[in-house]
């Protein structure tokens, strides 16, 4: 699991953005996870059940 980061630089940028806009409750794991959600971040370890790019699809 520290394979997997709970947050990155630029998650941290935009959780920093998303908070200049008015939005106070995303922190940067939080933005890290709504970037896996919308594909932008595709984390699957190589042992992982998910082939690659599966998850962008």
């Amino acid at each position: 699991m520290t394979d997997v980061p709970a947050s990155t630089p630029e998650s941290r940028q935009l959780s920093k953005a998303l908070r200049a806009k008015g939005i106070r409750f995303v922190g940067p794991t939080t933005a890290y996870a709504l970037m896996q959600a919308v594909g932008l971040v595709d984390d699957h370890l190589v042992d992982c059940h998910v082939p690659p790019g599966a998850a962008a699809a």
